[in-house]
């Protein structure tokens, strides 16, 4: 099978392309711009193609010859036109119509756990907006929903330990009472890649989420012990960083042209639970049960 994955350049979409030429696949690799030039082939199984989401042209280009697509892009922060409605609704709308017009049946598409009707961010209500439009598309989808994706060059463990190297404190915004469901990124792409052969995986969105159900706290302690680091976790009331994280989103698109490393949105999103139950896609997939703390020392060493 010839697989387009879009979002291949991102932490996860490295991941899932080589998954995917493990399970035996060939893979197209689509990335905006100048970063292609970091998608030269390692092997004869993955090829790689200029192009946006957004551009259907692009889009009909990359899916010639192919028999499925795996759809990762997604934003975290916003900048510019790359906002949460353009890029993960109308991206998510342009790739099924692609589909749909060049023949490609199976779709996988890659939301996040909280998406629901109604949710308190925008991020959320987006994903859920995206979701809503892979199941009318009439093509044969999967929809896999990850907590909190975890491993090389993520931006939220590699982030904490590179912090907690010089500072003597890591903050945590809000209560920091909800729970999270840190996942492997390998376990992710795993996941990613079998579904592609697997028919009982057509019309059916199963939740990616690791054993542990930790909150903030936890988390960063289980980061300190596994770097034998000591240092004090700070809590944040929410209304302390609000108004500046406000701030800080005006300020670094137009200065430093890159998205806040905070925004409010995200706030909202760490004030509730970001938990699910793994069993289904575990059975499916074969997913191995991998301990946070164990991860964790794997990503670090």
């Amino acid at each position: 099978m010839r697989v387009l994955i879009t979002g291949a350049t991102g932490f996860v979409g490295r991941a899932v392309c080589e998954a995917v030429v493990r399970e035996g696949h060939s893979v197209r690799r689509m990335a905006r711009g100048s970063r292609s030039h970091s998608l030269e082939p390692q092997n004869s199984a993955m090829e790689w193609v200029r192009g946006s989401v957004l551009c259907p042209n692009d889009l009909r280009q990359g899916m010639q010859g192919c028999d499925a697509v795996i759809h990762l892009v997604g934003i975290i922060g916003e900048i510019g036109d790359q906002t949460f409605e353009r890029v993960h609704l109308e991206g998510t709308r342009r790739v099924l119509e692609a589909a749909l017009t060049s023949g490609v049946r199976r779709m996988i598409h890659m939301s996040a756990l909280g998406t629901r009707p109604e949710a308190a961010s925008r991020y959320h209500q987006t994903k859920w907006a995206a979701e809503e439009a892979v199941r009318s598309s009439g093509l044969d989808w999967t929809v896999f929903r990850p907590s909190l994706i975890y491993g090389p060059g993520d931006g939220f463990v590699n982030l904490f330990a590179r912090m907690s190297r010089w500072s003597p404190v890591l903050p945590v915004i809000g209560r920091g009472t909800s729970l999270l469901q840190p996942v492997s990124v390998d376990c992710v792409a795993r996941a990613f890649a079998r579904a592609l052969d697997s028919k009982a995986a057509v019309h059916q969105t199963y939740d990616l989420c690791g054993p542990d159900r930790l909150n903030l706290p936890q988390v960063l302690q289980t980061l300190l012990r596994v770097t034998r680091r000591h240092r004090i976790i700070l809590r944040i009331p929410r209304v302390l960083a609000w108004y500046p994280t406000a701030v800080l989103e005006q300020i670094f698109p137009l200065v430093l042209l890159c998205p806040a490393p905070l925004s409010r949105d995200q706030i909202l999103m760490l004030e509730e639970d970001n938990i699910g139950n793994p069993e289904a896609a575990d059975r499916d997939f074969q997913i191995p049960s991998i301990p946070f703390a164990k991860g964790v020392e794997d990503v670090l060493r």
